[in-house]
């Protein structure tokens, strides 16, 4: 048999806040909308949008993850796989689906606000989406006016004094 791969990667914007439930068993899953976009010209020469959504499955602590830190309008990678599931509607009719699991999620804002869409949540504390705080809403904590942390140049070249750094 021939070598196989499933593998999806995606960089997109959430429709919506994340669904943190737990299985029986205590273990996280979140299910989540992600939004990817492009574009295209008709045969007009009009711009066009498409927007294509996507089905996310989290678990673990990448669930948690997902539920604290991002929600609405935040851009997100997601690398997973593709599943289908089949199962039953309340009529007895089967019915399938197809949603990515995930196996990573990053969010790809910076946690200060200042990359973020109009909308979206800022940080979260994890215990607030787990019971503490208002249901389902997060609780905004108040941003202090910390500088940013100086990382340093982003190139050895733009450095001074640093002619000797082997790489």
């Amino acid at each position: 048999m021939a070598a196989s791969m499933n593998k999806v990667i995606l960089i997109g914007r959430l429709g919506q806040d994340p669904k943190l439930s737990y299985t029986q068993s205590g273990q996280a899953v979140a299910n989540l909308r992600l939004a990817t976009d492009e574009g295209y010209k008709d045969k007009s020469g009009q711009w066009v949008d498409k927007a294509e959504w996507h089905n996310v499955v989290a678990w673990g602590s990448q669930a948690e993850y997902v539920s604290n830190y991002l929600g609405k309008g935040a851009l997100a990678l997601v690398e997973g796989r593709l599943q289908t599931r089949k199962w039953q509607d309340k009529d007895g009719q089967d019915r399938y689906t197809t949603e990515i699991v995930a196996n990573r999620i990053q969010g790809l804002e910076r946690r200060g606000g200042e990359d973020r869409p109009q909308g979206a949540p800022q940080d979260r504390a994890p215990q607030e989406r787990r019971g503490g705080g208002q249901q389902g809403r997060p609780a905004q904590r108040q941003q202090a006016s910390e500088p940013e942390e100086d990382l340093g140049p982003a190139f050895p070249s733009e450095a001074s004094g640093m002619d000797d750094v082997p790489f």
